[in-house]
């Protein structure tokens, strides 16, 4: 028999709050998370806008010679490791921890590192670099941080696929206990990229909003005056469980995960297919694992970057996928608010799904005033909706092709 999947525990870090409950309400208000940079000079660059985390301090979460030992990435995941456990109720000294898995994953990793080491090289030669660079730069430094914390022992990896990683990585865990493989999981992803390689390459493959004057109306998915997506960064973890496993604890059950997805174009290293076939399939994957029909779903968390190929792909993956009920389910970008947090992007919209079956409201897609006339569903535009939500799925897409989806539903008993 299939094994139930719940959600018990969640926490974040990412441009609109260090916490689940103040990001929550500024979702829902529309706030936007963009602002110029202040992580490093921009003033040469083409793009000096980003959404970024703002007031965090590592040492609030770890000791000041831990976070000097760490990327910025894991530090985010550090912290939003610590919101979920105490959400989730966990004692970790309780727990069978070989039977507990850690899948957190990053798009690229430790990019800080990677520039600090690569710049101290050229400037002051190899023997300065930081010893501590490889740990730091590693993908599954976040995953292997906090299974050394919390003494798990259970499978520990980072699934890196673009920007579908963090919506990967729960839906690897989720099949991870399905199997029976483990009891629990630590799942989601984290992403530390803005930086002067990461803004400066990210714009000469022409992804970029260049709006650094007047940054009030980006990033606009869906918007016909769309130019590009903003930038972001943070982390977003989720706690999984086997539904016996969390009865067995008594555990707060917030959510059933009923569905995952998983395909690739084979198309294009950066661009989507255009008809939006892989990513339709990858919903249609996810909605047969839930056992569920389109006309079923009430919410869709769009991938929505704000950039010409991912919104039109993105509205002809939702048509192929559901037919006529695509015109009739309501669907929004919170990127547009977030930024895109790259590799963590996914686990903090999946918390979004959650929130929003919990409290029957859906985040609104900011800065959509003039819409695409290639993009024409409802795309909830500027303000929040109350209205039923049973069941909400999360897409994800990132270069190479990825496409990852995940369903969540009211948990019944």
């Amino acid at each position: 028999m299939t094994k139930r999947i719940v959600v018990t525990g969640m926490g974040t870090v990412n441009p609109l709050g260090l916490n689940v409950e103040d990001t929550w309400k500024r979702i829902l208000n529309g706030e936007s998370g963009v602002a110029p940079i202040t992580l490093f000079d921009a003033s040469d660059l083409m793009v000096q806008i980003a959404c970024e985390v703002k007031g965090f301090d590592p040492v609030n979460y770890m000791d000041r010679r831990q976070a000097r030992r760490v990327d910025r990435f894991q530090q985010f995941a550090a912290a939003a490791m610590q919101e979920a456990e105490v959400h989730a109720q966990l004692d970790f000294e309780k727990l069978d921890r070989t039977r507990v898995a850690a899948i957190i994953s990053a798009s690229i990793g430790g990019l800080n590192a990677i520039q600090a080491a690569v710049t101290t090289m050229i400037e002051d030669g190899p023997r300065r670099i930081s010893p501590f660079t490889i740990p730091q730069m590693m993908a599954n430094g976040a995953a292997g941080l906090i299974a050394i914390e919390k003494g798990i022992k259970g499978p520990c990896f980072s699934v890196v696929s673009a920007c579908a990683s963090a919506e990967d990585a729960i839906g690897q865990a989720s099949l991870l206990l399905r199997s029976g493989a483990v009891d629990m999981a630590i799942a989601g992803g984290s992403d530390a990229t803005i930086n002067r390689i990461g803004v400066s390459t990210f714009d000469r493959v022409g992804g970029l909003s260049r709006q650094n004057d007047d940054y009030s109306n980006t990033p606009a998915p869906f918007d016909r005056d769309r130019d590009g997506l903003v930038m972001g960064e943070g982390a977003a973890l989720i706690i999984l469980e086997t539904l016996e496993h969390a009865r067995s604890r008594d555990a707060q059950i917030l959510a059933e995960l009923v569905g995952y997805g998983s395909t690739v174009d084979a198309f294009h290293i950066s661009a989507p297919a255009e008809d939006g076939s892989g990513a339709a399939r990858a919903i249609s994957i996810a909605l047969e694992m839930a056992g569920v029909g389109p006309e079923q779903v009430d919410y869709i968390n769009a991938h929505g970057t704000g950039t010409v190929l991912n919104d039109v792909s993105e509205s002809r993956a939702i048509k192929l996928a559901f037919g006529e009920h695509a015109y009739k389910v309501p669907v929004s970008s919170t990127k547009s608010m977030t930024g895109h947090m790259m590799g963590a992007t996914g686990a903090l919209e999946s918390i979004f799904c959650i929130r929003a079956i919990h409290e029957n409201i859906i985040p609104p897609t900011i800065h959509l005033n003039n819409p695409d006339p290639e993009c024409d569903l409802d795309y909830v535009p500027n303000q929040a909706r109350e209205m039923e939500v049973d069941l909400a799925i999360t897409n994800a897409f990132g270069f190479g092709g990825q496409n990852a989806v995940l369903a969540f539903k009211s948990f019944s008993g």
